[in-house]
């Protein structure tokens, strides 16, 4: 342990909520949920003023609505949010070599090894300071917190919640820790929280006063030492600049159970090439291939294949994925699928190349993995399709935003980052030639005159996000999977 705080934790607050507050004027203020919008959807992010009616992160979207109605319900935008935590980690690694990214929201910084902070007083001022500048850079707010140790650092900084700054002073983190829950602490979950509790104990002092051995005789070896040196406040694990990644896939999950085998064959295709793009965006190959498939009794089975040598070529990882799927039996219907690659690499062999059976089919042009899946079907869709949260541009109104979409309308709200107030709503037919999707704008940028995409005329939204569905189908990976990158965004109908 650290004789000073100089481990600092950096926590942005309801990061994908407070991102689509900051570029819509019309949503500050109010109640925000990001997540899958089907009936098998879950809630990856909610506002602060979502969280007063009990919403909260990994909880299903039906109840989300019931107990928030009225609140504003978008499909995450992971492009916006991947830049803006660019934008974060920059400002990090500005204090340190030693940066620790967790998610896209959350990272540890090791301040003594970059020279930013020494003692308490210096290591105040840095988060301070590194507050300000998130505000700055981004308009966003995080929480910081620091103390001598990681596992402190993120404990201050869920104290300093929302938009705070804790400082654990070295001395104090025993009494500090003493009347906190055995859930504070890292690796207790709900099931070892339970077995915790049944054995009478309840907050981290009782953890210290059972003892080692009594902690070892109910959790096992490896887990009883660690959560009782954690409970004395001991945590010795160093910041880490880069944590190797061990996988990359991708999962979706469907609002109904798919029991065509042919249909379940082209979804295995799809999600090999686009765990392949991740890997490519990554520069990695790698030789083992894993399918994923969860089925309607929400049995989950996994199967793997690993080939003679890493590799990133689509036809490759295509063609084993679908010898994988050859062997599980999927009659009853699939309710999600997911394609892995493990055993990672920086290089590819080529000869590898030979695997792929019969003659090779060569791509077209590559698709964001991210895009709708009615804009990946080969035979084109009925009507255009218009996500809820996404961004859009009209010919005449500027830029906007989807509020919803159904019933071959869809209803936008004509606003920018920088606009004054809420900007006003138009509906439109969704085949309408004037409106094409957009690029996401930046949330802080120099103002260079007009002020652009504020203009509009009245209108009433069809199926809007504040509360009603209106024709919306979800498809989303559920919480839990996704390897390297993020889950598709949900397509509104």
């Amino acid at each position: 342990m650290r004789n000073a705080p100089t481990i600092l934790h950096l926590d942005m607050d309801a990061f994908y909520a407070s991102v689509e507050q900051a570029s819509k004027p019309s949503l500050r203020g109010k109640a925000v949920i990001v997540g899958g919008l089907g009936p098998r959807g879950v809630v990856a992010t909610a506002s602060y003023e979502a969280r007063v009616f009990g919403v909260h992160s990994a909880m299903p979207m039906g109840q989300a609505r019931r107990l928030a109605p009225n609140a504003a319900y978008l499909v995450p935008r992971f492009g916006i949010y991947r830049d803006v935590s660019e934008q974060v980690m920059g400002l990090l690694r500005e204090l340190s070599p030693l940066v620790e990214p967790l998610s896209l929201d959350e990272a540890f910084v090791d301040l003594e090894a970059g020279g930013a902070a020494w003692d308490e007083e210096s290591a105040r001022l840095v988060g301070a300071k590194l507050r300000a500048d998130i505000q700055a850079v981004t308009g966003l707010a995080g929480s910081v917190g620091l103390a001598a140790s990681k596992m402190l650092a993120k404990i201050a900084s869920e104290e300093a919640k929302p938009d705070g700054l804790v400082v654990i002073e070295p001395g104090t983190e025993r009494a500090l820790l003493a009347p906190m829950s055995v859930r504070t602490l890292p690796g207790v979950g709900p099931a070892t929280g339970d077995h915790l509790r049944r054995a009478g104990i309840h907050t981290v002092d009782e953890i210290a006063e059972a003892g080692e051995d009594e902690l070892v005789r109910l959790l096992g070896k490896a887990h009883g030492h660690a959560l009782y040196a954690m409970a004395l406040a001991h945590d010795e694990r160093p910041v880490v600049a880069e944590r190797e990644a061990k996988s990359v896939s991708v999962e979706d999950t469907y609002d109904v159970d798919i029991h065509d085998r042919v249909r379940v064959g082209l979804e295995v295709q799809r999600l090999a090439d686009r765990c392949v793009r991740r890997l490519r965006g990554a520069g990695l190959s790698g030789r083992t291939i894993v399918l994923k498939v969860r089925r309607f009794d929400f049995s989950t089975l996994t199967r793997s294949e690993t080939l003679r040598g890493p590799t990133d070529d689509p036809g490759v990882v295509r063609e084993a994925a679908l010898r994988l799927l050859d062997s599980v039996d999927t009659t009853g219907g699939v309710r999600l699928l997911g394609v892995g690659v493990t055993g990672l690499a920086d290089y590819t062999q080529e000869d590898l190349f030979a695997q792929v059976a019969g003659e090779r089919v060569e791509h077209g042009e590559e698709r964001d993995p991210e895009e709708p899946l009615a804009e990946r079907e080969a035979a084109p869709p009925v009507e255009r399709r218009w996500v809820a949260g996404h961004d859009v541009r009209h010919v005449e109104y500027g830029h906007g935003w989807v509020q919803g979409s159904g019933l071959g309308r869809v209803t936008v709200r004509f606003e920018t980052p920088e606009s004054s107030g809420p900007g006003r709503v138009r509906t439109f037919r969704v085949d309408d030639p004037g409106l094409e999707a957009a690029d996401p704008l930046p949330l802080v940028r120099a103002r260079s005159g007009g002020a652009g995409g504020d203009a509009g005329g009245g209108g009433h939204g069809v199926g809007g996000v504040f509360g009603v569905e209106a024709g919306l189908l979800g498809r989303e990976r559920e919480r839990g999977g996704g390897g390297v990158g993020e889950a598709p965004p949900v397509v509104p109908g």
